[in-house]
């Protein structure tokens, strides 16, 4: 029976081209592999402090199993895994979606320390975040992003949810084709 941090290790490493050259990259100097998003997950990149105020939100949710969640301190942005979703789109300040064909940069799942580290690590089951629980939640810490910003703030915080005319979100939702910012995840 494996450990679950060698299930981890073997479940993200299955994302990469090379599986071998993926593990030998998480030893190299700066421990980091491109992986290759769209395949067994998406990957939703969110500004910093909105990702971080989510998260807390998600993880307050006992009907709500956390899955990994990436940040990128030195670049300001928190990655959640989702479910792969050709269709999907989400729409909001500073929001990235990486499907099908982009790459993002992951250290080992056991890495928790550093620039480019785990929140919440992959364990190696494949849990994912359900995309409605990380839309509610996104919700939820604009809210209370544009609440601690009070009256002094002259545009919505970064990450806010865009709306259509009906007045509903509309990041998580399907909107045809292509998706925007598809660069190389939590960065």
């Amino acid at each position: 029976m494996r450990s679950r941090s060698n299930q981890a290790v073997e479940w993200l490493a299955a994302a990469a081209t090379d599986p071998r050259a993926c593990k030998r990259q998480w030893h190299a100097d700066n421990g980091t592999a491109v992986l290759a998003s769209g395949r067994f997950w998406d990957v939703l990149s969110v500004p910093e402090e909105l990702g971080l105020l989510a998260l807390d939100v998600l993880l307050r949710n006992p009907r709500q199993e956390p899955g990994p969640t990436l940040c990128d301190f030195a670049a300001h942005r928190v990655g959640f895994f989702l479910p792969p979703d050709p269709d999907s789109r989400w729409v909001g300040t500073g929001i990235r979606y990486a499907g099908r064909g982009a790459w993002i940069a992951a250290p080992p799942p056991n890495r928790v320390t550093g620039f480019l580290r785990w929140l919440v690590p992959p364990d190696g089951s494949g849990t994912l975040y359900l995309p409605t629980a990380v839309e509610l939640a996104l919700q939820e810490a604009t809210g209370l992003l544009a609440t601690l910003l009070g009256p002094v703030a002259s545009r919505p915080p970064d990450g806010a949810v865009a709306t259509t005319g009906t007045g509903r979100p509309t990041h998580g939702r399907p909107r045809g084709p292509g998706v925007p910012d598809n660069d190389s995840g939590p960065r």
